[in-house]
């Protein structure tokens, strides 16, 4: 947009607030774009994109972030009067506007009209040191109520490896959501409804006519759903019987239905939990039986506003605008289908249970369907954009080192109870193997072996990209080099075993953070500016919720810290004498402290000693 008047303003004194706030993480790139959008507009009397980039660690040796605005405005104001002449003008007329701050310690144009920018040692060291006596703070947020929808397995059925990103995704964000401060939901859409309920409960009847006294031995339901759903393909009776059972558990006329059903979820939530429990996450169960009688008053009110019609086939459709399918509400047996309890449950969610952000983890291949229900609910008039956030946190594959969908080694499916066993074996194996392994107690080998275990199974799918597929290998989630689990876990015992020594047990890091922070050596100022960098990761994630971005993070932190580590000794004997860089100690806290909040959030147990 051109400056009232038809020219180019004139540069006026720059007035940012850049103070910080003791609660939270301070979030450099935003401070950086937020100073370089007042620059140009005091100087070009224009609204645009700053572009504050952070350098990559190639071209680190000409700034810690870059500006990259001045291209874009000076092909912007092409033609108007005082326009720069070329990008570097622009670039130049920029810098001159920019207040002096504490922030940045530098500016030069460099290329065609790059800003790069370096900050000072003294902001990066006193927020390095913030970490230490303030903890790690997180970035500013406003708080919302948050709904998250993941995990959702059938009951009845054991989870398998096709639930594993959903729930390991899904609890990383509650985990961030909740970090950050926001009012979390975490919901857990169950299936606990429709016909293989009929199926089950009738075969439990028919098997255990005493269900309702005598608590039946029904512990393996796998076993048992397949043996209902054998009778129910084979057997005419028992499948009569078992859509007479759906009706009866739908409607409720029969009391011990409900009770032999409420039976069965109760038996399969038991070892659903068991899952969690070894994954460290924890859900509110709300299947699709919470929203029946939602479902009912819906189609009511559907029907009276003219919203749905009926087909050629006695369906109960609606139709979306543009959309290739509809939404097929009810069924020519009159009965309720996914379309009609996901359009329910995006109402209770949105108009019940008041939720101000909604995220649906659930795989790719659902993006068309959940795009279909999102706009009935705009067409309905239940969603103000302006308002609430709705996310479809898609995801891609796990797939087997063939490349294909991983199974067991038959074709099967992968029980994820057998999964997370055979990382657990494996990594007490590689443990006990080591030459390097600080445990002796055999109960001590089992816990770590349990915690790295996990830490490499959510690391493998966490570190990838959530919305492609990614190979599934045990050999390289296990390795101790490269992006992995394992390497983290390294480094973080390193750096804990550093604090742990005698020599060093005796600082009060506290106390010693309050004072000023010296760099005599480049690998400690790259290591104190990435610690520093962790909020505007924060951020990041919380806008394109990727978790693997805070994966990336963590990692070149960690072989940021090796580099730092292998270069400056924090310990240093010489001669008889013990010399303990106090300021390098600090930055091993530092980096441990961030480390642990990391791990916090993707859901990994600290290992201490390994």
């Amino acid at each position: 947009a051109a400056a009232a008047g038809g020219g180019v303003a004139h540069a006026a004194p720059v007035e940012v607030d850049l103070s910080d706030d003791p609660k939270h993480s301070y979030d450099v790139l935003q401070a950086l774009n937020t100073l370089f959008a007042a620059a140009i507009q005091a100087t070009f009397g224009v609204t645009s994109n700053p572009a504050v980039t952070p350098t990559s660690a190639k071209m680190a040796a000409n700034g810690d972030y870059q500006c990259n605005a001045a291209m874009q405005l000076s092909k912007d104001l092409k033609g108007q009067a005082d326009a720069p002449k070329n990008p570097r003008d622009a670039a130049t007329r920029l810098m001159a506007a920019l207040p002096p701050c504490d922030l940045i310690a530098s500016c030069e144009v460099a290329g065609p009209g790059f800003i790069n920018i370096k900050l000072s040692d003294e902001f990066i060291a006193k927020h390095a040191m913030k970490t230490i006596h303030s903890g790690v703070q997180p970035p500013k947020t406003t708080k919302k109520k948050v709904i998250i929808d993941f995990s959702s397995p059938n009951i009845a059925k054991e989870m398998h490896v096709g639930h594993l990103r959903s729930t390991i995704i899904g609890d990383f964000l509650a985990r961030l959501m909740e970090y950050v401060g926001h009012d979390v939901q975490r919901i857990n859409h169950l299936g606990d409804w429709g016909t293989q309920f009929g199926m089950l409960v009738t075969h439990l009847k028919d098997k255990f006519p005493n269900f309702d006294t005598e608590s039946p031995p029904i512990g393996d339901l796998q076993a048992f759903y397949v043996e209902s759903k054998k009778r129910f393909d084979e057997d005419a009776d028992f499948n009569k019987r078992a859509h007479d059972a759906v009706v009866e558990l739908q409607s409720g006329s029969d009391p011990k239905v409900r009770k032999a059903w409420q039976l069965i979820c109760d038996v399969s939530l038991e070892a659903l939990n068991e899952i969690y429990r070894r994954l460290d996450t924890h859900l509110t169960p709300m299947g699709e039986s919470f929203y029946q009688s939602r479902m009912a008053h819906l189609i009511t009110e559907l029907e009276q506003s003219g919203k749905i019609v009926t087909d050629e086939k006695g369906r109960k459709i609606m139709w979306t605008q543009g959309a290739d399918i509809p939404l097929i509400l009810v069924k020519s047996d009159q009965g309720f289908t996914y379309d009609t309890s996901d359009l329910a449950t995006l109402r209770y969610r949105l108009q019940e249970a008041q939720g101000q952000w909604l995220i649906y983890v659930v795989g790719n291949s659902q993006s068309l369907h959940l795009e279909n229900v999102f706009k009935a609910g705009r067409e309905l008039g239940w969603i103000d954009d302006s308002a609430v956030r709705i996310d479809h946190v898609g995801f891609g594959d796990v797939l087997g080192e063939n490349k294909k969908k991983f199974s067991s080694r038959d074709g099967g499916t992968v029980r994820l109870r057998d999964l997370l066993d055979e990382g657990v074996q494996r990594a007490e194996a590689r443990i006990r193997e080591s030459e390097r392994q600080l445990l002796k107690e055999d109960e001590e080998i089992k816990t770590t072996a349990e915690s790295l275990a996990y830490a490499c199974i959510k690391y493998v799918d966490l570190s990838s990209n959530r919305t492609g597929d990614y190979v599934f290998s045990f050999e390289r989630m296990l390795a101790d080099k490269g992006n992995t689990a394992c390497f983290l876990a390294y480094a973080y015992t390193r750096i804990r075993s550093i604090l742990r020594n005698p020599v060093v047990a005796d600082i009060d890091v506290k106390a010693a953070s309050q004072k000023p922070l010296v760099f005599t050596k480049p690998q400690e100022r790259k290591l104190a500016l990435h610690i520093v960098r962790f909020g505007e990761t924060i951020q990041r994630i919380l806008k394109d919720l990727l978790p693997h971005f805070l994966c990336d993070y963590l990692y070149e932190l960690a072989v940021t810290f090796t580099e730092f580590y292998e270069a400056c000794y924090c310990i240093e004997k010489q001669d008889g004498k013990t010399t303990v860089h106090e300021s390098r100690i600090l930055l091993c806290e530092a980096t441990a402290t961030t480390m642990s909040a990391c791990f916090d959030i993707l859901g990994f147990r600290k290992i201490e000693r390994m």
